[in-house]
């Protein structure tokens, strides 16, 4: 009890503090070193430290070996996990010297965007668009361009651990004209509503997670847990779906990749629908992945959900929902 209670009052609150004045402070390296220095220096730091992240390394390692099985030997699982961290580092690193970009042309000088056209007709049907995209090391930057190149854009997202970072992060994605919802507040009757006034909304199906209504469908050959969010939303409201994704080039700049639009194949059962359309996003996903390896956040366990630990979360949750229910009717009794 000791060691939880000094980890929940006092390393927790440290450490979030510490990274989110890290945060901040690499967001004002910017006024001190020029851009290309800073990603140079960075990029080989990460890959100074790479070896020593032995935690994170083996969670690539495992998550490559799934994904690709024996195909790779370990040297190229290796040189990919490290490529992924420097890719990442310079990313951030982007993100936070661009901090205060936030215009179209300010962004085209370092984007170059492909498909465009797909975004655009979706979108000027007026019945919103799905932005499907995946957790490559530029998702954020996904996440703000269509709002920077002028869509109407709305965003749900789980909160961040840490409370300060978590604001930083909204704070960053509304100063770019992105309306943001928290998807602790059960908003989806805000978002089927914001995409049926034409909104485009980001949203993203490739991370575990217990916590929203899911699926066991392929990945890689294996069975990933995977929310069914942006085919039941594209049921419920008419909107479109385009996959979209960031690619970080060699030489530094970006590559903003808009893929045609992902019609949905209807058979009339709500229930198939919804699973049959999201193992095609799924696929979607997989051949973006598969076409840049090195730009996908590996080191996130993707496999990590099992029929069996989604069993004993969902037992708990019905307990807890109990627990809850009859305190509630304890307080009411007492009155």
């Amino acid at each position: 009890m000791g060691k939880k209670i000094l980890k929940k009052y006092i390393i927790r609150p440290v450490r979030n503090r510490l990274l989110y004045c890290s945060v901040n402070l690499l967001c004002m390296e910017r006024f001190v070193f020029p851009r290309k220095l800073a990603l140079k220096w960075h990029g080989l730091l990460a890959k100074m430290v790479y070896p020593f992240f032995l935690k994170m390394h083996k969670i690539i390692i495992a998550n490559l070996t799934i994904g690709y099985g024996d195909s790779l030997s370990e040297k190229e699982k290796y040189e990919i996990g490290k490529r992924i961290i420097v890719n990442l580092t310079k990313t951030f690193t982007d993100y936070a010297w661009w901090s205060k970009k936030k215009t179209r042309a300010e962004f085209l000088e370092h984007f170059e965007v492909e498909g465009e056209e797909h975004l655009k007709a979706a979108y000027e049907r007026g019945k919103g668009v799905l932005c499907l995209i995946p957790h490559t090391c530029g998702w954020e930057f996904s996440a703000i361009l269509p709002p920077i190149l002028g869509y109407e854009t709305s965003a749900v997202s789980s909160k961040i651990k840490n409370p300060a970072l978590n604001r930083f992060m909204i704070e960053k994605r509304e100063s770019r004209g992105m309306k943001n919802f928290s998807r602790q507040d059960h908003c989806y009757d805000k978002l089927i509503e914001a995409l049926k006034n034409g909104d485009c909304m980001i949203i993203m199906i490739d991370q575990d997670s217990l916590n929203i209504r899911g699926e066991f469908l392929d990945f890689f050959g294996h069975p990933a847990y995977t929310p069914l969010g942006c085919a039941r939303m594209a049921m419920d409201s008419g909107a479109a779906i385009v996959p979209m994704a960031t690619i970080r080039k060699d030489d530094d700049s970006y590559l903003f990749k808009i893929l045609p639009e992902v019609p949905l194949e209807l058979t009339g059962d709500k229930e198939y629908d919804i699973k049959h359309n999201t193992q095609i996003h799924n696929n979607i996903i997989e051949s973006i992945v598969r076409e840049y390896p090195d730009q996908w956040i590996w080191m996130h366990k993707r496999w990590s959900t099992t029929p069996e630990k989604l069993a004993v979360h969902l037992e708990k949750r019905r307990k807890r929902k109990e627990q809850e229910a009859l305190l509630k009717q304890q307080q009411e009794q007492a009155k």
